[in-house]
C-alpha cells in the first residue's frame, strides 16, 4: 500500500516531467506562455499536493482543497483540470493492496461511487478556479446548487469536455491510448520528457482541445490537429527527438500568437505520466 508521501512524490514528479515536455502553445521550461511561468505550475504543484493526497478528504474535499491552495499561492488557474484528473488517481492508489483490484479498477469503484456531496464540492472548486466557460449547463451549473452525483454531473459535461469524459468512461484515453504511446516511446528514448510530448502531440493530433475549444469554438480546430499530426509524426520517425526543438518552437510561437494553449491536452498528460509512475510504484 502507497503512503501519502509515495503519492505526493509521484503527483510532483508527473507535474514537474510534464513541465520538461516542450508542448506548443502550453508552459513549458522552454516558454512561458498565456500571463502563466513555470514558477507558477511549480508552485501550484507543490501547494495542491498535500490536500489533494489527504485521506481524511472525500474525493470533492481533496479537489476544492487543492484547487484552494493552488489559488492561495498564485492567484490563477493553473491545474484545475489536473486536480480533476488526480484526485480519482490517489484514492485508486491509495487503496491497491496486494489481494485486492488494481489501479484501474478501484478507480472504475471509485467514480461510478461518487456522491451529490463529492459535486457540491468540486462545483466550489470549479468556481473558485474560474476557467471561462467550465461548468457552465442547462442541466447542472456550477454556480447553482449540485443535486446529482460527481459522476452523473460529468456525464452531462462529457460530450464537450474531454477530462469530464475521462470520468465516464474509467480513463480511456488515458489507460487504452496515452498510456501506451508513452511506453512505447520511453522504451525508444529512455527520457521522460520526450515521452511526455509524444503524449501531447498524439493526443492534440487525434482530439480536439477542449480548452481551446471553450475559447474559439472550432476556429482553431482543424489547424491545430493538423499541425500536430506533423508532430506527431517527425516524433514517431525520430530516434533522437531533441533535434526536434527548432520546429517545435516555432508552432509554439505561432499558437501562441493567436492566443492558442491546449491545456486540456497539458492536464492529460500529466495524469498519463501520473498513471505511469503509479502503475510503477504498486508493482
Amino acid at each position: 500500500m502507497l503512503k501519502q508521501t509515495d503519492l505526493i512524490t509521484a503527483y510532483q514528479y508527473a507535474c514537474e516531467v510534464e513541465l520538461q515536455a516542450f508542448k506548443p502553445g502550453n508552459v513549458s521550461v522552454y516558454a512561458d506562455g498565456h500571463d502563466m511561468t513555470v514558477a507558477d505550475f511549480r508552485l501550484s504543484a507543490e501547494k495542491s499536493a498535500e490536500p489533494l493526497t489527504n485521506t481524511d478528504y472525500s474525493l470533492g474535499e481533496r479537489i476544492y482543497y487543492a484547487v484552494k491552495a493552488t489559488r492561495d499561492a498564485v492567484g490563477c488557474n493553473t491545474n484545475l483540470g489536473i486536480l480533476l484528473l488526480a484526485a480519482p488517481l490517489m484514492m485508486a492508489a491509495e487503496n491497491v493492496t496486494d489481494t485486492n483490484k488494481g489501479l484501474r479498477e478501484n478507480l472504475a469503484d471509485i467514480l461510478q461511487a461518487t456522491t451529490v456531496d463529492d459535486a457540491a464540492w468540486v462545483f466550489r472548486a470549479i468556481a473558485l478556479a474560474s476557467p471561462g466557460g467550465l461548468g457552465e449547463s442547462k442541466q447542472q451549473d456550477v454556480s447553482e446548487k449540485a443535486t446529482i452525483t460527481l459522476f452523473d454531473a460529468m456525464k452531462i459535461a462529457s460530450d464537450r469536455d474531454r477530462i469530464a469524459l475521462q470520468f465516464t468512461t474509467n480513463y480511456k484515453d488515458i489507460f487504452d491510448f496515452l498510456l501506451l504511446r508513452y511506453n512505447n516511446s520511453f522504451e525508444r528514448w529512455g527520457d521522460d520528457a520526450w515521452s511526455a510530448v509524444a503524449v501531447f502531440a498524439a493526443m492534440l493530433a487525434n482530439y480536439a482541445d477542449s480548452h481551446i475549444e471553450r475559447k474559439y469554438g472550432n476556429l482553431h480546430t482543424r489547424m491545430v490537429m493538423d499541425k500536430m499530426a506533423l508532430v506527431d509524426d517527425k516524433l514517431s520517425n525520430e530516434d533522437r527527438p531533441g533535434r526536434l526543438e527548432d520546429y517545435l518552437r516555432n508552432v509554439d510561437t505561432e499558437f501562441k500568437s493567436i492566443g492558442i494553449n491546449p491545456g486540456t491536452t497539458a492536464d492529460l498528460t500529466v495524469a498519463t505520466v501520473l498513471v505511469f509512475t503509479l502503475e510503477k510504484l504498486l508493482k
